[in-house]
């Protein structure tokens, strides 16, 4: 794949990409992919929550990942709260009553503990789907609770809370499909905790497959947005394997004001993690 030379004069300094370890370099133990990560020239990761099934798991846990991540170099600049097994149809939990959204409640504090230790500053809190036996007024009447307490506790480490919206294809029974959607769910939460921490986590991706605009939400929200995510449409690999025009949507984010960090949250495909990123010249991968 030929390197997309267009980005090098993207958004002034171009040092803004982060690799997320969960969907790249799975190939690897996740201790390991800390320093696989650097080896590729990245200096800033992201990551969904590790432990699918332990929204607080044990402290050697945490704290071995502590140090896979100081001792490759590389810093956390991205975190899912506790959301279930990803991907997957069945992701989101703080929408869902019962012990999905018990099992977020208890990871709050655990999740933002450790991102505080990481020196990461936004935590991404996904919703849960549509389930029998609780109305939709009654889901999100849950998912602001959680969300609320979620900011409250982000606000506390200086971080900002993330909400996204996924797509209709692959979460069909999602109700947070669109762009102005999840910044209707980001208002909500602002208008309770007064804070304004809670901001619009733009996935290009998961846009794209639901046939939004994508100039369109860019020009409409960037001022809302406080991280991006990025893989080509269809297919969800890396940039130059689909349809986006990366170099042309890149640029709009930046003329529309961007300057945040943006995410790598692609499947390699048949390579390894370490061979997808021709697209991106090496001099650009390094964190600002």
């Amino acid at each position: 794949m030929a390197p997309l030379t267009e980005l090098a004069g993207i958004g002034g300094t171009e040092h803004r990409y982060t690799v997320n370890l969960s969907i790249l370099f799975t190939e690897l133990p996740l201790l390991e992919r800390p320093a696989a990560a650097a080896a590729a020239g990245f200096t800033a990761v992201e990551l969904w929550w590790p432990w699918v099934d332990a929204p607080v798991p044990e402290k050697s846990e945490l704290d071995a990942l502590r140090r896979a991540l100081n001792d490759a170099g590389t810093r956390l600049t991205g975190l899912n709260f506790y959301a279930g097994q990803l991907p997957g149809p069945d992701r989101g939990a703080l929408s869902v009553p019962g012990e999905e959204s018990e099992k977020f409640r208890r990871n709050i504090d655990v999740a933002v503990d450790f991102a505080e230790s990481a020196g990461c500053t936004a935590l991404n809190a996904l919703y849960g789907n549509r389930v029998t036996g609780a109305t939709p007024a009654e889901q999100d009447q849950l998912a602001l609770e959680n969300l609320v307490s979620a900011a409250r506790a982000a606000d506390g480490i200086g971080a900002v809370l993330l909400v996204e919206a996924l797509n209709a294809v692959e979460s069909p029974h999602c109700p947070i499909v669109s762009a102005p959607k999840a910044v209707d769910v980001v208002d909500r939460v602002n208008s309770v905790t007064g804070l304004g921490n809670t901001r619009f986590l733009m996935d290009l991706y998961h846009l794209a497959m639901n046939g939004e605009d994508l100039h369109r939400v860019i020009d409409t929200y960037t001022d809302r947005t406080a991280h991006v995510q990025i893989a080509d449409s269809p297919g969800r690999g890396a940039p130059g394997t689909g349809e986006l025009d990366f170099p042309d949507l890149l640029e709009r984010l930046s003329k529309a004001g961007y300057e945040g960090r943006i995410g790598l949250e692609y499947k390699p495909g048949d390579l390894p993690s370490a061979e997808s990123f021709g697209w991106l010249p090496r001099p650009l991968r390094g964190a600002a």
